[in-house]
């Protein structure tokens, strides 16, 4: 057998999100540097790029899976990418030219999330397409993983850059690493069998993901647990640069640093997450790593300057390896047990739970740092991650994730290679 890395489209596919993600990763913690260190942005307003940014899954996130499960998803996928690379790069000329201000980076982050709200329902969708049923954990392993390890070198390049260049220029190589991911992601040759649309009204087709959704127990308490979950984790990282900036003055070269070693995690949760599914069970496998990240959250607003950055890194670097874990195993779940025909219809309704709560976190954490203090908001975040964790009990007695017979095989858990 070939294996993944014997598959030329996988390969393309890999190395163009790779890339992608690098950027996505240096902007991640350029923006905020630009917003605080450039333009000088209250906490509020740095809090809420993270909502803008989220925000599209709250706006179009629906209608979008209902129109990608129409469409054919690598041109949808190569069209996100192009208008991402275009939005981003525009920063850095705004900012040459002294045009940029906190209204354009919001605007900026705004066209961005949209971008990747179509792109991350193609891209979910079409990677059962370049790969066989039994090779589809290790997929998502690999990418997972290489995500994770642009996490850990994102903010650390974000930081030197800021440091040599300005903050901008981490948004400069945003939309670099779209322009690689644009010829790699043309340059793949399968394409998917795309079922012909029923001519139905395109609210009756959004109302069957949605239906599909709210009748599964299965599908049901994942997406709850995970929009509360995510509107800890995104409260909690929507203020973590201003709380290791401002409350602990660290230089941005030093934040970068912090960050990068605490996502190191990720890859460590990557590694870890077919290993742990082969030795426990999908599902409990899972449940381990969800009970263990949650509480992790509260060793951050016990940290400060100094070596006390080491409890920080403790936080984050245990919460990115149960998630990036537990992610592998649910995308892979998500996969193998929705119809492909509903995929995406599915995944968007989820999302919109999900993500939905992504925006309202940002807005959240940024009043609440300005109001209680930036290191209480850290508290409270640490401590609603841990209340989600009883909506995790309808997986409480399964060992392997459900399968749904007639519509998939079973789940496949190969140690990842």
């Amino acid at each position: 057998m070939k294996g993944l890395w014997g598959n030329r489209d996988f390969r393309l596919l890999w190395t163009g999100e790779t890339t992608s993600m690098l950027g996505s990763m240096v902007a991640s913690t350029a923006l905020p540097l630009v917003a605080v260190v450039t333009l000088q942005a209250s906490t509020f307003q740095v809090a809420l790029l993270t909502a803008v940014a989220w925000l599209p899954w709250l706006v179009v996130g629906l209608p979008a899976g209902a129109w990608v499960d129409r469409l054919p998803k690598r041109p949808v996928m190569l069209l996100c990418n192009t208008v991402s690379m275009a939005v981003f790069g525009s920063v850095p000329l705004a900012a040459a030219f002294g045009a940029l201000t906190m209204p354009y980076l919001l605007a900026a982050a705004l066209l961005g999330g949209i971008a990747k709200v179509f792109f991350t329902l193609a891209y979910r969708a079409y990677l059962p397409a370049l790969v066989g049923p039994g090779e589809l954990l290790g997929a998502n392993a690999k990418l997972q993983g290489s995500e994770s390890a642009t996490q850990v070198a994102g903010p650390g390049v974000a930081g030197l850059l800021a440091q040599a260049f300005g903050p901008v220029s981490g948004i400069l190589a945003d939309a670099v690493s779209f322009g690689v991911s644009v010829l790699c992601v043309r340059a793949i040759k399968v394409r998917e069998t795309v079922v012909p649309p029923v001519r139905t009204p395109l609210r009756r087709q959004i109302a069957e993901g949605l239906r599909f959704v709210v009748h599964d127990r299965y599908l049901r308490s994942l997406m709850t647990f995970g929009a509360v979950s995510n509107l800890a984790l995104t409260g909690y990282q929507a203020i973590q640069i201003v709380y290791l900036s401002r409350t602990l003055g660290a230089a941005p070269g030093l934040v970068g640093l912090v960050l990068a070693v605490a996502a190191s995690g990720g890859v460590l949760g990557a590694v870890l997450a077919g290993r742990l599914a082969a030795r426990f069970g999908a599902a409990r496998a899972w449940l381990l790593c969800e009970v263990v990240a949650a509480p992790m959250l509260l060793f951050g607003p016990l940290s400060g300057t100094g070596w006390g950055l080491a409890l920080f890194v403790l936080a984050e670097f245990g919460v990115c390896t149960g998630v990036v874990a537990g992610n592998v195993l649910t995308t892979t779940f998500r996969q193998q047990y929705t119809p492909p025909e509903l995929f995406s219809r599915v995944n968007s309704s989820t999302s919109i739970v999900n993500y939905g709560t992504i925006p309202l976190a940002g807005v959240l954490g940024g009043v609440l740092g300005e109001t209680i203090g930036i290191r209480e908001t850290l508290w409270c975040a640490a401590a609603m991650s841990i209340v989600a964790l009883p909506l995790l009990a309808p997986y409480g007695k399964l060992r392997d994730f459900p399968v749904r017979a007639a519509a998939r095989p079973p789940l496949d858990l190969p140690l990842p290679t």
